[in-house]
């Protein structure tokens, strides 16, 4: 039975975002991009019935997937093969570090894991923020073990965690500088929405974040930087003087700090690159 016919045996559940991927095409790009070897550990969220998982387990070492749909779970248990761990719980109340663990089952400090997650929509934006923690997150536990995402997100979330400062206003933003500053992000495929049943309304993208352990920026306050840029994308009708003043910044510090980087008072927080935030940020502190 091919994707589609299975997908259509299954109940699906509107409220958990079900969207089954049944395109062969976009199967294959999951397990190509992820260059996955026989020594990898993949963590699969949100597998559903199963489709993208059992091409994984005759790929990876070890495939743990947690899934939330007890009868997702029924069919994931007939897959044939030794290498996959059902884990029935909500990933974002899941500490991914403690299911890395060695052959004595105790947790491994050194093992990595690669991510691969087709993920309802509704909660893309805090599944990101739960894998590789808030930018003033320095020692998140979870980033710690990743080296490699592969999200299946909507299409126009993907523009927003590629975005750069000169792309259209509405892509750039606090998820662009999330996602930015701690991986290396790519979209690898567009998918159309016939490639999942039921269809979506929208289409979606595959999106490759490439982890890294060291922040995009050196900063001397990361909370700083974080309230700087919270306050900057708060109103984005409004400059990013008014923005910051909203935010409990001084006029004074943040006409100073302005100055100082060449930038005026009437830009807006999506024309600030994440670099010229961090200088930004400096700034303010600087002249409190």
């Amino acid at each position: 039975m091919d994707y589609l016919q299975r997908a259509k045996s299954f109940r699906t559940k509107k409220r958990l975002g079900q969207n089954f991927l049944v395109d062969t095409s976009a199967v294959d790009a999951i397990i190509e991009h992820a260059n996955i070897s026989q020594d990898d550990t993949v963590i699969e969220i949100g597998p559903g019935v199963g489709f993208v998982t059992e091409e994984l387990v005759k790929h990876a070492k070890r495939v743990i997937a947690i899934e939330l749909d007890e009868d997702a779970i029924k069919e994931l248990k007939k897959i044939p093969c030794d290498n996959l761990e059902i884990i029935h719980r909500d990933i974002l109340k899941t500490d991914l570090s403690e299911l890395i663990v060695d052959e004595a089952g105790l947790p491994s400090q050194q093992e990595k894991v690669k991510i691969v997650a087709n993920i309802p929509y509704y909660i893309t934006s805090p599944i990101i923020a739960h894998l590789l923690g808030e930018i003033d997150d320095l020692n998140n536990k979870n980033r710690s073990k990743i080296t490699e995402i592969i999200l299946m997100v909507q299409y126009e979330v993907a523009q927003r965690i590629v975005a750069t400062e000169k792309s259209p206003s509405k892509q750039y933003g606090l998820l662009t500088i999330l996602a930015q500053f701690w991986a290396d992000c790519e979209i690898i495929k567009k998918v159309g929405r016939k490639s999942f049943y039921p269809s979506p309304k929208v289409d979606s993208a595959l999106v490759k974040l490439s982890v890294r352990q060291e922040p995009k920026l050196k900063l001397s306050d990361y909370h700083h930087f974080r309230k700087t840029i919270k306050a900057s994308f708060a109103q984005r009708r409004k400059n990013v003087k008014n923005c910051l003043m909203s935010g409990g910044f001084s006029r004074e510090n943040i006409a100073k700090s302005l100055d100082a980087l060449g930038i005026t008072e009437n830009t807006r927080g999506e024309a600030i690159s994440i670099e010229d935030f961090g200088k930004l940020s400096e700034e303010l502190i600087k002249n409190v």
